[in-house]
């Protein structure tokens, strides 16, 4: 199991830029969910970049609503979704306020609290299973819609937070297109992972969906 070095909490400033500085920079990080059954502590392993109203990928692509408004708040908070009436995602807003675009957590290793992380992933063949996909990320760390909003910079025990854990060697950074993302937001290479790590999800083409509905930021939760 990985163990991260650093756990000072990361700053505003860190996600105050632009998302194709921040997504990739948030690999190695860890991401801490507090709540009353526990503290569960994760390795971020796989992220996705969404470039809000630029990005016809991303839910802010065609504006605010009162889904994404979060995506348009200052950076630093947390955005969530529930997507096909069953997952919930977590992204984290970032650049400046205003301006949506956001980095959706795909994967991760559960450092601490893998037991409590069993409780809701009880299919998951091992631990490395446990955060293999933004819908078991979420479903793991027992995300919500109600922590839409959240700031995870407001300290180590707010319910998420991100400390600096322990980036990886960036020769094992990997880029190539998003998962289940179609159309026009198809060939943007804005998927990160580390290459090699078992909790990275595997990459799926668009497939086209039969009925209405909004851009496909959601689409990598078919990994749930």
């Amino acid at each position: 199991m990985s163990e991260s070095t650093d756990r000072t909490p990361l700053p505003r400033s860190f996600f105050d830029r632009p998302v194709l500085e921040v997504a990739p920079d948030l690999l190695g990080r860890t991401l801490v969910r507090n709540s009353p059954e526990g503290r569960i502590e994760l390795r971020l392993t796989e992220v996705e970049a969404y470039a809000g109203e630029i990005d016809p990928g991303s839910h802010a692509f065609r504006g605010r609503t009162a889904r994404n408004a979060v995506m348009f708040g200052p950076p630093g908070h947390a955005y969530v979704y529930f997507t096909y009436g069953m997952w919930h995602c977590l992204n984290l807003v970032c650049g400046p306020e205003g301006r949506a675009s956001g980095v959706l957590l795909r994967a991760g290793e559960i450092l601490t609290g893998a037991e409590q992380a069993r409780t809701r992933r009880r299919s998951a063949r091992d631990d490395a299973e446990l955060a293999k996909g933004p819908a078991r990320l979420a479903t793991a760390l027992d995300v919500a819609r109600s922590l839409d909003g959240t700031d995870v910079c407001a300290g180590l025990e707010a319910p998420l937070s991100v400390l600096t854990g322990t980036p990886p060697d960036p020769a094992l950074i990997r880029t190539g297109p998003r998962t289940g993302v179609g159309g026009d937001g198809a060939p943007h290479p804005w998927r990160f992972w580390i290459d090699g790590d078992r909790t990275v999800s595997p990459y799926r083409a668009h497939v086209p969906r039969k009925r209405p509905g909004s851009p496909r930021f959601d689409s990598a939760a078919t990994d749930a």
